[in-house]
């Protein structure tokens, strides 16, 4: 069995967080397109967090990492960021933090030896 990583537990909070961050922060709109985003990347983090609990893999992380370079650019793609500026906010901080975790769990991944 393969040893649980404290990165893939704070993948998971900060998925759970995203998805539900509309009704704590109060986005303009439930239904939004900012709240849509949050939802759906936020089911998608969690989604992989809870696959790389049960079986670590990097490409989950690499896929971490794209879902955060959509976070960071789905403000200015969507155009919300103007409009919605505390959903820009969380969706930009998240997209650092989750890249940021996914970066660090690539980094101490041990790479197999070939003998």
């Amino acid at each position: 069995m393969k040893a649980k990583r404290w990165q893939d537990w704070a993948m998971l909070v900060f998925g759970v967080w995203l998805f539900f961050s509309p009704f704590f922060l109060t986005y303009g709109s439930l239904t939004g397109i900012a709240a849509w985003n949050s939802y759906i990347l936020g089911a998608a983090v969690a989604v992989f967090a809870v696959w790389a609990l049960a079986d670590p893999q990097k490409w989950e992380e690499w896929v971490n990492i794209v879902l955060a370079v959509w976070l960071i650019l789905a403000p200015f793609v969507l155009s919300f960021y103007q409009t919605e500026a505390v959903a820009a906010w969380n969706q930009v901080i998240l997209g650092v933090l989750i890249g940021g975790d996914a970066i660090w769990a690539l980094a101490q991944r041990p790479t197999p030896s070939h003998a």
